[in-house]
């Protein structure tokens, strides 16, 4: 069940979220999928790789993937400078990193301020979002991580 399903919120439930921003606009994932947050660095280009994968990188001696997460939401490529940063998380069965522009804050949010995506924006992939968290300066898209890296999908990733 989605978060954005007003029967699945228990009244005042809390949860934690990192947000982050992607090309001006704010999103945010869960912090329990969440293993660390790193400064950029170069990472490996793989030949033949998906379109969002940058390359691998070296952490603690598992080679991990690194993903371009504007990309893979389809905006335009991130150009890493030295305010990105990458958010290792812990998907399904894999570890990958994902390239963001900065991360912004890491919050406890009430439940019952996600919204769901209004069905008039008809081209926008709601299957890689549970929600708007709506808060007094602004809005942040809840990406569902789990959904937008199924299992089937890991071994283009694997390294």
């Amino acid at each position: 069940m989605a978060l954005s399903d007003p029967s699945t919120r228990s009244n005042g439930a809390q949860m934690e979220i990192i947000a982050f921003r992607l090309q001006g606009q704010e999103f945010c994932v869960m912090t329990k999928t969440v293993r660390e947050i790193r400064g950029w660095s170069p990472s490996t280009p793989v030949p033949r790789s998906p379109n969002d994968m940058l390359g691998v990188m070296n952490l603690r001696g598992i080679v991990i993937p690194i993903i371009d997460l504007a990309r893979k939401l389809g905006m335009a490529s991130t150009v890493p400078n030295e305010r990105s940063a990458i958010v290792v998380a812990e998907i399904q069965t894999m570890v990958v990193g994902l390239l963001v522009d900065q991360v912004s804050d890491i919050l406890t949010v009430d439940q019952r301020q996600i919204q769901a995506i209004p069905e008039i924006v008809a081209s926008f992939d709601r299957s890689f979002s549970d929600g708007i968290i709506t808060q007094d300066h602004g809005m942040i898209c809840l990406l569902n991580l789990a959904r937008m890296f199924p299992i089937a999908d890991a071994a283009a990733y694997a390294a």
